[in-house]
């Protein structure tokens, strides 16, 4: 029998990435330990320009702060009235309105990562005026996106996970507008003092309760995807007493009894108004296409693959190295692939010969696609195979390391409890509130540094 030789190399010997956008490169500035003034003229120049875009959009908030309660009580409404009927439609037999398949889950997970992997970090700028009372239901949110220091509940950290465990946390090829929302949210966040209208319009809109949210974590559980994340967050989100009703309360408690009142609040709605600009949650789940996800994905390994194959096998008249000698030949290897047998469409990829070769610890080419690219190609290959509806149960999420190995086995936790030991009181939150940035809140040191300055809330 002829075998087809390894054809593409391992994910993590691709190298050809997108060259860095403007979000993107603004995202990884701000998420460094250390911002210098460049990055934050940066990040402010940035925040105006948004700022500006979102003026221009409309904006469906009360003219009123007052009427802001009803106004979130009753979106918060329609959008269980919504869901309900989502259920309903389902009972009777519909498809599911978001994900093809999984590999269309995991693109999604992987395409809303940079935004997921800041969450919170348009708060992080109050922390320094955590003695104001009127922010403290802002500073609750905060710490509760920071799982209050306790690893499990860290979102961030969730969020790691989540990617990790499927294959999906290399972010190196995803477009510079999958940044902009991180982008946005870590300026407001490092320049809190500045846009305090802004944040807190920003807030009122981020910790709304979508239907996406909940429409999301109902077929991720569907497809064999862990929930939690997106299931944490229907909950931390509620209208009752979560965040979307600290939002109010935060808008509502900071509005200015001696200064322009009005004019704080048009700037807190332009903050609400942030919201719209990038590309939110459903834009990236109607931009999946399989067909050009998987051809893109095999593109990339081409790249790196070439002549490392040897030329005793063909396939039509042609070898492999023949095959990804030049680009834009993808789609028809692919079909070369299917009309010698090597690959069968439309059914259990396990029929394919192509498939056994890169699936399994004996598969010859064991380990040159991740767990996303392997679920891509599953996916592409079963078509109109795939079951309506996975058969399969939640997989049981790893356990996160707990508060004890994070404090009191860490190095960087002992280090942290012996410089607070040699800093006078008053420097102590300081250097708490430097750990809970963005850039290192989910870190031992940071996990404790948030634990501690719980403390002061109290």
């Amino acid at each position: 029998m002829t075998t087809l030789m390894p054809i593409f190399t391992t994910s993590s010997q691709s190298c050809n990435f997108l060259q860095a956008g403007p979000a993107r490169t603004l995202y990884e500035r701000l998420l460094q330990a250390e911002l210098d003034d460049g990055a934050l003229n940066q990040a402010r120049s940035f925040l105006d320009g948004q700022l500006a875009k979102a003026q221009a959009l409309p904006c469906d908030i009360p003219a009123q702060p007052e009427a802001l309660l009803d106004w979130m009580r009753g979106a918060a409404l329609r959008t269980t009235e919504a869901y309900g009927q989502y259920l309903q439609e389902r009972r009777q037999g519909a498809p599911r309105r978001y994900f093809q398949n999984r590999a269309h889950a995991l693109y999604f997970l992987r395409h809303v990562a940079p935004t997921k992997l800041v969450d919170g970090a348009w708060l992080y700028g109050l922390l320094r005026h955590w003695q104001e009372l009127r922010l403290r239901p802002l500073l609750r949110t905060y710490l509760e996106e920071l799982g209050d220091g306790v690893p499990a509940m860290n979102h961030v950290l969730l969020y790691k996970q989540l990617l990790a465990q499927h294959g999906c946390d290399e972010l190196a090829e995803l477009e510079d507008e999958h940044f902009l929302q991180g982008a946005q949210q870590l300026a407001l966040g490092h320049l809190a003092d500045d846009y305090l209208p802004e944040v807190i319009g920003y807030n009122l809109g981020y910790e709304q309760l979508p239907l996406h949210l909940l429409i999301t974590s109902y077929e991720l559980t569907e497809l064999d995807v862990d929930p939690y994340y997106f299931q944490l967050h229907v909950t931390i989100d509620n209208a009752s007493t979560g965040h979307a009703q600290k939002a109010v309360q935060a808008v509502l408690e900071n509005l200015p009894v001696v200064g322009d009142r009005d004019e704080f609040y048009r700037r807190v709605m332009v903050g609400y108004q942030l919201n719209d600009l990038g590309i939110g949650s459903t834009a990236v789940i109607a931009a999946f296409d399989l067909d050009d996800e998987l051809c893109a994905m095999l593109e990339r390994k081409r790249e790196v693959a070439t002549q490392v194959h040897s030329d005793y096998c063909r396939i039509e008249g042609r070898t492999v190295n023949e095959w990804l000698s030049e680009p834009g030949q993808v789609r028809a290897f692919l079909e070369a692939l299917q009309k010698r047998g090597w690959i069968r469409r439309d059914e259990d990829p396990q029929n394919s010969r192509f498939w056994q070769l890169v699936q399994g610890d004996r598969a010859a080419m064991f380990g040159v696609f991740s767990s996303y690219e392997l679920q891509l190609l599953h996916d592409w290959i079963a078509g109109s195979w795939a079951p309506a509806r996975s058969r399969g149960r939640p997989r049981r999420r790893p356990a996160a390391a707990s508060s004890e190995q994070a404090m009191g086995l860490d190095d960087e936790a002992q280090a942290l409890h012996a410089a607070l030991r040699a800093m006078p009181a008053q420097q102590q939150a300081g250097k708490l509130i430097e750990l809970m940035s963005p850039a290192s809140h989910f870190t031992p040191a940071g996990l404790l540094a948030t634990r501690l300055f719980n403390a002061y809330l109290q």
